[in-house]
């Protein structure tokens, strides 16, 4: 096991500064005079320039690059051309909202995608099993906003039981509706990796042993059943919690939630260059991190993999 997480750490610590290049890359080539947009259109270009060597952006990539680097390890990641506060408060602060909706939605995925893909897969075939699997296929299919939009029309708009934002003051009352919209599309995927997996392990040989040597299908499930159906679709987790985490900009739009996603998109939008950085590269790390905890559950999950590793 040591040896694995050793190896994935290594791992990230050449994914890591690839994708810096990556995105320091991708932002410098935002369209658009930021020094300009800073200042307004009626400045001169005497005042542009002077800005533009305020800010650094008349040296070479190279050095850009290098200083905004030194800079974010450091903890010091500049001050937003917008808003002028400082990247690193407004990052954190977007990222803990954003990490708040994630694990209410996490938390209540797990135990649903379980609950949901083992029962389908225990009664292959049947009535029950492919209700789960149609319900959950089309909740999947079914895009966030169209879904979310449904959701604010009925409990919303027609019946008035909860809040249409998500804003601060309305609380875990105001989260309700995201996390809802987030599980409709999020479920269904991870049902049907469970449930395959259930599937697959039910049909090996030693549970037909175990059900000869008398056990019953909750012993079979909690013994047996559970642990060797968990392998794939803990991996299928690790990306679900990615997205739950990087792709919430419709939901936090919709939802007016002001987490990372709403965050990216504004400094997209506003040509907020050191903010589109540092919340893309947080973003980048806590991809990367999540790898590194799928691969650790699933060497406890399979020994194979330790085994595997360590040779």
């Amino acid at each position: 096991m040591r040896r694995l997480v050793l190896r994935r750490i290594g791992a990230m610590a050449i994914v890591l500064p690839l994708t810096s290049v990556v995105i320091f890359l991708l932002t410098s080539v935002v369209p658009g005079d930021v020094a300009r947009r800073i200042l307004g259109r009626e400045a001169t270009q005497t005042a542009v320039d002077a800005k533009r060597h305020e800010l650094g952006l008349d040296e070479s990539l190279v050095q850009q690059y290098l200083h905004w680097l030194g800079g974010f390890l450091r903890g010091d990641w500049g001050t937003s051309f917008t808003k002028g506060e400082p990247v690193r408060d407004l990052v954190l602060d977007a990222l803990g909202r954003s990490l708040t909706l994630a694990a209410l939605a996490f938390l209540l995925l797990v135990p649903i995608a379980l609950v949901l893909g083992i029962t389908a897969g225990l009664r292959e075939g049947s009535w029950l099993d492919r209700t789960i699997s149609i319900v959950g296929l089309c909740g999947t299919a079914t895009p966030e906003f169209v879904s979310g939009i449904v959701l604010l029309l009925v409990f919303s708009v027609r019946l008035g039981w909860l809040p249409a934002s998500a804003r601060s003051e309305y609380g875990l009352k105001g989260l309700i509706l995201p996390v809802a919209c987030l599980l409709i599309v999020t479920v269904g995927y991870v049902t049907r990796m469970v449930r395959a997996s259930v599937v697959a392990t039910m049909h090996r040989p030693f549970i037909r042993t175990a059900r000869l040597k008398g056990l019953s299908t909750p012993q079979l499930v909690r013994r047996h059943v559970l642990r060797n159906s968990l392998v794939v679709p803990v991996t299928t987790l690790g990306v679900q919690l990615r997205y739950l985490v990087g792709g919430l900009v419709t939901v936090e739009l919709l939802f007016n939630y002001a987490g990372l996603g709403t965050l990216l998109l504004a400094a997209a939008r506003e040509k907020d260059v050191p903010t589109l950085q540092a919340a893309t590269l947080v973003t980048g790390v806590f991809v990367v991190a999540t790898f590194l905890l799928a691969d650790i559950c699933y060497a406890l999950l399979d020994p194979r993999v330790r085994v595997g590793a360590a040779t």
